[in-house]
């Protein structure tokens, strides 16, 4: 297999979380990164899934040692998964990024609720992630890292100010999967806030995908087979589109690169296709009121504080 298409450093001797890495960005994101030398510890909520998304980066990327490659459970949506996670993950003692991927891009039609009772999208999106990052955030400092957190275009397309952030008025899918990322991508920016106020040396990152979809990406038996229908389909919009092993690009630069600093926001050039950029996020998600107030709500929902005194503490 090929290196990257774009530049990449050698990350030998680095340790990267991603989650949500059985399947799409996640999977090409791990990939791209066991590639260039890296030790990642793929997470899912499904161990035959994350077994298979596994074994097809160590059969993808035969060169590397296969005890680079990691696996760990883990459900966002699940504070309880997130915790138990987190725990394990502090353990290995090294971890110089997370990339907080994983996500539900096809909310349900009707409102769910994940187990502690949260709207299922923004729990599995937006809330498992601040929980994971902020049970992290002195492994990270410890190392210098950086968390990169999942935008999207939709931000753009329609941004909604997440007012009622657990949608008890008004669902719809739609509506949900949007607030979900202006919560995630505002989370992100106030995070970068919060670490520097703090001084500590860890960088928040926003990074999207632009337009990669299923059916220009590689066919991964157990990862990405996309039908002979999806394929068609997916392949008329070529020209505005790209695949998710492209996709993964600003995800994998913003978490590795050096020229990226805390509070960028990274995209494909075009914005829907590309090698990465470094571009302008939706007015709503750089609101630092509309920051504040979502970080109260994940705090409180949650039941996570970040240790900013205590990773403040914590020097390479």
């Amino acid at each position: 297999m090929a290196r990257q298409a774009w530049d990449l450093p050698d990350l030998a001797g680095r340790a990267y979380l991603v989650t949500g890495a059985n399947a799409g960005l996640g999977y090409f994101s791990s990939e791209h990164l066991v590639r260039a030398g890296a030790t990642v510890v793929m997470t899912g909520r499904n161990p035959n899934r994350l077994a298979q998304a596994r074994a097809a980066v160590r059969r993808r990327v035969p060169e590397a040692d296969p005890a680079r490659v990691e696996s760990l459970l883990l459900d966002t949506s699940n504070l309880g998964s997130v915790r138990a996670a987190a725990a394990s993950a502090r353990a290995r003692k090294k971890l110089d990024g997370l990339l907080l991927n994983a996500g539900m891009v096809h909310p349900p039609t009707a409102r769910e609720t994940a187990p502690d009772g949260s709207e299922l999208v923004m729990a599995t999106n937006a809330l498992g992630h601040f929980a994971l990052a902020g049970e992290l955030l002195t492994t990270l400092a410890a190392a210098g890292g950086r968390m990169v957190w999942l935008g999207s275009m939709s931000t753009s397309l329609t941004p909604y100010d997440p007012v009622d952030p657990q949608l008890i008025e008004g669902y719809t899918g739609w509506r949900a999967y949007v607030q979900s990322k202006v919560a995630t991508t505002a989370l992100g920016f106030e995070a970068d806030r919060r670490l520097r106020d703090a001084d500590v040396d860890v960088l928040s990152v926003v990074a999207h995908p632009g337009y990669s979809t299923s059916g220009r990406s590689p066919g991964i038996v157990g990862v990405n087979s996309p039908s002979r229908g999806s394929r068609f389909v997916d392949n008329l919009q070529a020209p505005i589109s790209q695949s998710k092993l492209q996709g993964a690009w600003p995800l994998v630069h913003a978490l590795t690169a050096a020229d990226v600093s805390g509070g960028d926001y990274w995209g494909p050039y075009t914005g829907m296709r590309g090698k990465p950029r470094r571009q302008t996020a939706s007015k709503v998600t750089r609101d630092p009121e509309v920051a504040e107030r979502l970080w109260r709500f994940a705090e409180e929902t949650t039941g996570v504080s970040w240790p900013f005194a205590k990773a403040a503490s914590v020097r390479r």
